[in-house]
């Protein structure tokens, strides 16, 4: 794991969007091609922004989608795919976006999900952590032995109060129960990890991560078994290291 600290968000943006876009094109330059998965959440917003900026060939890019979730419409204001859409896709010519639909039936977008990326290898995955430790919605304690590549799952209490206190839902009650996410194990096949995380609240988050022992109760703890992830961290996130 490669961890790096920097002064502002901006600088972390910067540093990731950076990284990861060199990761992109190398996998272009090597395979015609590159697949990549786009996370979403507050600790995205200076990273997609510095993002879309990349002089790229996003048309031969083809991207999936993390997480959603289940029984909200894409046009809310939570929604993850809209949050996307508006951050990333209306921003670049990419050439395929594979959207979560959290509006069907769970159990059947997650089979047509895991048919589309089991024909894939994915090259960069960009992600966060949450306050609870949370890796997607991967909530402690998480699967670390499913193959599912994307699965459902119930989000926790504090995963409900950290989605209420960044803005996305007025009231706990207006969280939705549950989710579809990509697994541990699939986000773990990435050739490459990029992993930003703002902010003072996430600071237990990150030293458990880091220092810790790894545990499905620490969800995040498993990148550390990944020999390809860097972990961007403002000064804020990385207080207590």
């Amino acid at each position: 794991m490669n961890i790096e600290i920097f002064e502002t968000k901006k600088e972390l943006g910067v540093a990731a969007a950076n990284k990861g876009a060199e990761l992109i094109d190398e996998a272009i330059k090597r395979n015609g091609k590159a697949n990549i998965v786009l996370a979403t959440g507050t600790s995205q917003f200076e990273t997609l922004e510095e993002l879309v900026k990349k002089e790229l060939d996003w048309t031969k890019v083809t991207c999936f989608h993390l997480d959603e979730y289940i029984g909200i419409p894409m046009t809310h204001s939570a929604s993850f795919g809209k949050y996307l859409k508006e951050r990333f896709v209306d921003k670049t010519n990419i050439g395929e976006f594979n959207f979560i639909n959290g509006e069907t039936n769970p159990k059947e977008e997650c089979k047509r999900l895991n048919a589309r990326i089991d024909k894939v290898s994915i090259d960069v995955t960009f992600a966060g952590i949450g306050e609870n430790g949370h890796l997607a919605f991967n909530d402690p304690p998480a699967n670390f032995d499913t193959n599912e590549p994307y699965i459902i799952v119930e989000l926790d209490e504090a995963c409900k109060r950290q989605q209420m206190g960044e803005g996305w839902f007025k009231s706990l009650t207006e969280v939705p129960k549950g989710a579809i996410t990509m697994s541990i194990k699939q986000i773990l096949k990435s050739k490459n990890i990029i992993c930003s995380i703002p902010d003072k609240r996430k600071d237990i988050a990150v030293k458990n991560t880091i220092e810790n022992k790894i545990t499905p109760n620490i969800p995040a703890s498993i990148l550390r078994t990944h020999t390809s992830t860097w972990l961007y961290l403002d000064k804020e996130a990385a207080l207590l290291l």
